[in-house]
């Protein structure tokens, strides 16, 4: 197929910042752990939704993102197309039979012993957050074993939840799933106080296969991003999801086929969506 020298470049330069994974050389692993989440987020219900999140930890620093999501950006980095129209606009979509993995877990979170720093997209704009490390752990002198792993018990209030975490000096990390960090050891399992939600260690990389290994969470996910607050962060993904279209259309971005029908689905969309915070029991009750 005959590219036009200048059509080629932009091509390239449009999928070396959407779709390649990047690394950061010094990014080298010194652990990488999976977490499992049983999450009750309605509460007509007391199914638990599962799913699964990575811990990717540095010498400096900790990534922790859904699996799922990761697997849906090697899929994009592999199948993204891109199409420029007779009328100067552009049709972003995926070769035929592309199936993206589908979770609402799409952002990333990265701790450091400074701060937590969270990444999430609302349209196509990067958002993110800084918070400070979590400071108020009340340990408490009690143990357990889970998993075979010898744990030691801390609890802490967090944006309106109270949790009780259990943390492994054996594992000599100050890291954990979300935004829990600041233990004295990674932390194996917390869960608040209700049982709504529950994150446990359920596999670890042995240090032997970590040798050489390095972050594989791609860069488009915490580069140049821009830099709001929680509050914020949530009203501009609110804003997205009710104006998709206009959004698009404001990239440059053309939809050419089924506006009614796609404006008709989006009413219906944003229905449940009205009908689903009614009945929302979310992770952090406070911003």
């Amino acid at each position: 197929m005959y590219y036009h020298k200048k059509s080629f470049s932009l091509l390239f330069l449009f999928c070396a910042v959407f779709f390649h994974a990047h690394l950061y050389k010094k990014d080298t692993l010194r652990g990488e752990f999976i977490y499992l989440l049983k999450a009750k987020f309605d509460t007509r219900t007391e199914n638990r939704k599962e799913e699964l999140f990575l811990l990717q930890i540095t010498d400096k620093h900790s990534f922790f993102a859904s699996i799922i999501s990761l697997k849906g950006d090697s899929v994009m980095a592999n199948s993204g197309t891109r199409r420029e129209n007779s009328d100067g606009s552009i049709t972003l979509g995926w070769k035929k039979g592309t199936v993206i993995p589908k979770t609402n877990f799409n952002f990333t979170i990265i701790q450091s012993n400074e701060n937590i720093q969270f990444f999430d997209l609302a349209g196509l704009s990067l958002l993110t957050y800084k918070e400070p490390v979590i400071k108020n752990w009340k340990l408490v002198d009690e143990t357990k074993i889970i998993n075979s792993i010898n744990c030691k018990k801390a609890e802490v209030t967090f944006k309106g939840r109270n949790w009780i975490a259990w943390y492994s000096q054996e594992i000599p990390f100050p890291y954990g799933p979300m935004k829990f960090s600041g233990l004295p050891g990674l932390i194996v399992k917390i869960t608040d106080d209700k049982g709504d939600f529950d994150f446990e260690l359920v596999k670890s990389v042995s240090d032997s296969k970590l040798k050489g290994k390095l972050v594989n969470i791609k860069k488009s996910r915490y580069i140049e991003a821009i830099e709001t607050t929680q509050a914020k962060l949530k009203k501009a993904q609110e804003n997205a999801n009710a104006n998709a279209a206009a959004v698009l259309a404001s990239y440059g971005t053309t939809i050419v086929e089924g506006q009614q029908i796609a404006r008709q689905r989006e009413k219906e969309r944003e229905k449940a969506r009205e009908e689903s915070r009614k009945f929302a029991n979310p992770l952090e009750l406070e911003n």
